[in-house]
């Protein structure tokens, strides 16, 4: 029997309207494309799970049930473990510790190579989930020690950011293992229309979409609103994936700055109709907070490199996450992160300058085909694959 050569395991949903779901079917495709015998195993997100049909993948779905995080993690892994019995691959892909570590546990038995895929760590980013989990000691120490073996384990460490990167430096990866691919866009989809020409923009329609996690600073952008509206019209779109909570939240922040009527809460979008929101919109925020999940640990917002493929003026934070991506005031404006008056400011400087709407257009639209396409991401991937699996088949 033909023994797989590639599993790529991940603790989300796919497919869904996620960054996370984008970026493992834009991986995940090229995989299959270029190799083949590729086995994706993700998250059953209810019943009957939706599965994949891309050319080369496999796609197995595993219960995650349970009442908390780790209750979900922990039947993730049994229905794991039991799945790997009996397989063995050339190499296994991970994105997490949360379906890594049964991995890392018995490496030599499952797999050649082991790629980890670091987006991001739950040492770091399940606090602003899960404010309480800062004071269990244990459950950190378990967390970061986890994170520490996979990290070891691990023959390559793929992630999107240079300032990921340098972070994982700093916790004792050997920089040589470590391989930066940036998220991207595919153009195709992410067509391009060039924003509203008239001398002023009389209503203001500022978008927001993606997760409302704390640190995206879903909530700058809502006072920043407020701030806009003491002198002109302007309403603001929020769509994504979210919690009760989440929303909650945003919309007693909206009532408290009497907003609310001006602030429209959507779902995540498909993406034809995400597309849509989009360029009907008159800038696209971004407003990341100056946190340690963006400035320490790092990110590669996909949100602003889709904003930017649009045509959309982009809106965000002065970042080194955000000036990897491209050149304040050529490809976007970034005020000072953690600020709703940056944010409003630049709101009225887009509101009067339509020479700045067109010029930001055209040269964000144009970053992104040379520098930020999946296809060049893929390109990257493939050969980090390749170079994997050249070394694995030596005698």
């Amino acid at each position: 029997m033909s023994i797989p050569k590639i599993a790529y395991l991940s603790f989300d949903v796919v497919p869904a309207e996620k960054g996370a779901a984008v970026h493992v079917e834009a991986f995940v495709r090229a995989l299959g494309l270029s190799f083949g015998g590729v086995e994706l195993v993700t998250v059953a997100a209810a019943e009957p799970a939706k599965r994949v049909d891309w050319p080369g993948v496999q796609h197995t779905v595993l219960p995650a049930a349970g009442r908390t995080l780790i209750d979900r993690v922990l039947c993730f892994r049994q229905h794991l473990r039991q799945w790997l019995r009996g397989r063995k691959f050339e190499i296994v892909h991970i994105r997490s510790i949360f379906e890594g570590l049964p991995i890392v546990e018995q490496k030599s038995q499952l797999c050649q190579k082991l790629i980890f895929e670091v987006n991001g760590l739950p040492s770091i980013e399940l606090k602003y989930r899960y404010p309480r989990v800062t004071a269990d000691r244990e459950l950190m120490h378990k967390l970061i020690s986890q994170e520490q073996i996979c990290l070891r384990v691990a023959d390559r460490i793929i992630t999107p950011s240079p300032i990921t990167r340098a972070y994982l430096i700093q916790r004792n990866v050997d920089a040589s293992c470590i391989q930066v691919i940036a998220n991207g866009v595919d153009p195709a989809q992410f067509t391009y229309q060039p924003p509203r020409s008239e001398a002023t923009l009389h209503r203001f329609r500022l978008l927001y979409f993606g997760t409302l996690s704390a640190w995206q600073g879903v909530d700058l952008a809502i006072q920043a609103l407020a701030l806009y509206r003491r002198d002109f019209e302007a309403e603001l779109t929020i769509a994504g994936p979210s919690r009760g909570d989440q929303v909650a939240d945003l919309q007693k922040l909206a009532h408290k700055l009497d907003v609310a009527d001006r602030v429209h809460f959507l779902e995540a979008q498909p993406q034809a109709e995400l597309v849509t929101l989009m360029h009907q919109a008159d800038a696209i925020a971004a407003p990341l907070k100056p946190n340690d999940r963006n400035l320490v640990q790092g990110c590669c917002p996909l949100k602003i490199l889709e904003g930017m493929a649009s045509g959309t003026p982009v809106i965000t934070s002065d970042l080194p996450v955000v000036q990897a991506l491209g050149e304040n005031g050529l490809h976007f404006l970034a005020g000072t992160a953690g600020s709703a008056k940056a944010i409003k400011d630049v709101m009225l400087r887009l509101r009067a300058e339509p020479d700045l709407r067109l010029r930001l257009s055209a040269a964000a639209r144009s970053r992104i085909e040379k520098s930020f396409t999946w296809q060049r991401a893929n390109q990257t991937l493939i050969e980090t694959y390749e170079s994997l699996l050249a070394s694995a088949r030596q005698p």
